[in-house]
């Protein structure tokens, strides 16, 4: 047997990792974004820099901000907000629509305020929430609750409604009381709906965020945005929503992950 022959299986296996089915998404998703940077750079060769500037030069701001510590400011600063009144509205919200789904007395009670107050969007409490609440970290921090924790209860409350009916029986058939039922068969059958309301908010609270810092920060991929807009900055436009992006996949993936981990035996 020759070498050639040797060395042939184990090329194939190389090549059967690298073109495997666990590599075929991830170089289908590259191939999409290369395509998408083709078609920018494509576009911005054909219009005004200040219209549609092209990837180099976004790469090149981009670059400039974060050696002076500006993106890197901004991209913590708007993270921290999110993450903090995103915790705090799913902390809220996942109880909130348990016992709301669960106990008639508490969707009664708490039902109409939900629904006004879910239509209402958190850029309409801005001003209220600066006078309120002043100017600082908590007025975006409250607002990213407020439009987190409806989702998520809404969401919650949906999971509950749909446990199936049998599997309650069966729990109080073999002598569960509410408090079994509820840790047993209720929060896990309704794991995933909670997860999608979680997921749901926090596209949400990026949105929210923005609109916060634009009317009441200095700092924060939104102030970013704003600040460019007044000096005509298209570039520096470009790299607050590429690193809104950008940080919006990394959050949603990490969670995806936590999720999977944690509540792996309530998914799958």
């Amino acid at each position: 047997m020759t070498d050639a022959t040797q060395n042939a299986p184990a090329r194939g296996g190389l090549a059967g990792l690298a073109f495997g089915p666990k590599m075929r998404p991830v170089l289908i998703g590259v191939a999409s974004v290369v395509c998408g940077i083709l078609l920018w750079h494509l576009g911005a060769a054909n219009t005004s820099p200040l219209f549609l500037p092209s990837p180099a030069t976004v790469a090149r701001a981009a670059a400039e901000m974060a050696m002076d510590g500006s993106l890197f400011a901004a991209i913590g600063a708007s993270a921290w907000r999110i993450l903090a009144g995103w915790v705090a509205g799913v902390v809220i919200g996942v109880p909130l629509g348990l016992f709301m789904g669960r106990f008639q007395i508490v969707r009664l009670v708490c039902d109409p305020w939900i629904e006004f107050f879910r239509f209402i969007p958190p850029i309409a409490f801005v001003t209220l929430a600066v006078i309120w609440l002043g100017p600082g970290e908590l007025t975006k921090i409250a607002l990213i609750f407020y439009c987190t924790v409806f989702i998520v209860t809404i969401n919650t409350i949906a999971g509950v409604n749909a446990v199936n009916p049998l599997r309650l029986q069966a729990a109080r058939s073999m002598g569960a009381g509410r408090l079994s039922e509820m840790t047993t068969v209720i929060f896990p059958s309704a794991v995933p709906f909670m997860i999608t309301g979680a997921r749901i908010a926090m596209g949400n609270s990026f949105l929210t965020v923005v609109s916060a810092e634009i009317v009441s920060a200095q700092t924060g991929l939104g102030a970013m945005i704003w600040t460019a807009r007044n000096f005509g900055r298209t570039d520096w436009v470009f790299v607050g929503i590429i690193a809104l992006g950008v940080l919006g996949y990394i959050f949603d993936r990490a969670f995806r992950a936590a999720t999977r981990k944690w509540f792996a035996r309530f998914l799958f």
